[in-house]
């Protein structure tokens, strides 16, 4: 009995192949690399944002513990205001000085600045009381309130004529060769300091002595 014959050309088909499971699509590296950017970029700015708010924190609690530039500039302006005294012109003086040889002249002007009581500084850098409404039926209104400089310069009026005797005591000593070097000015200046101080018992000191138009012949 003969066997049947067998088509060789049947073959097995490429796209089925025994035993073998089929492949899965592959993942889309694009879409990988969008997502990783797009979480570094979300990451980036969540870190700037902690970032600044911190910084902003900071920035606050240090203005609030340091004073600003502006308080800064207010102080050094008030404490330089108390430093200075008060301002005396005492107007000029014409003496002759205590040369022997031959007759010789001053003329020059005078000032002297004297320092300012507690009582004073705290008048004068003391704020403005704020006007109050006048007049009603029967009530006056109140008088201004005095300016502390002029209660000063009144008050230094009265010592004038003890500060220019002062004044003259010292100049009138000197010679001409000695009030005509720096130093002979400077002692003068430091002994006129001394004597006015005095007359004013310790309520005041003299801060400084300055002369102008200062001419000898």
């Amino acid at each position: 009995m003969s066997k049947p014959s067998q088509n060789k050309d049947l073959k097995p088909t490429d796209d089925i192949k025994i035993g073998q499971t089929p492949a899965k699509p592959a993942v889309d590296t694009n879409v990988v690399v969008m997502v990783s950017t797009v979480v570094m970029i979300v990451v980036f700015l969540f870190t700037v944002f902690i970032l600044k708010s911190e910084i902003n924190a900071i920035k606050a609690d240090v203005k609030k513990l340091s004073p600003t530039e502006e308080t800064l500039l207010e102080e050094e302006e008030a404490s330089i205001a108390n430093q200075k005294g008060v301002l005396l012109d005492l107007g000029d003086f014409i003496l002759n000085l205590a040369d022997t040889t031959a007759k010789r002249y001053l003329k020059v002007n005078v000032a002297l600045e004297l320092s300012k009581t507690e009582e004073e500084i705290k008048a004068l850098t003391a704020p403005p009381a704020p006007a109050s409404g006048g007049g009603g039926h029967g009530h006056s209104a109140p008088a201004p309130a005095a300016d502390p400089m002029e209660a000063i310069i009144a008050e230094m009026e009265q010592y004038k004529p003890a500060i220019r005797d002062a004044v003259i005591s010292v100049l009138s000593g000197k010679t001409a060769d000695e009030l005509s070097s720096v130093t002979g000015k400077e002692i003068a200046k430091e002994e006129i300091q001394d004597l006015v101080s005095a007359i004013f018992n310790g309520g005041r000191e003299v801060l400084r002595v300055n002369f102008a138009q200062f001419i000898i012949q």
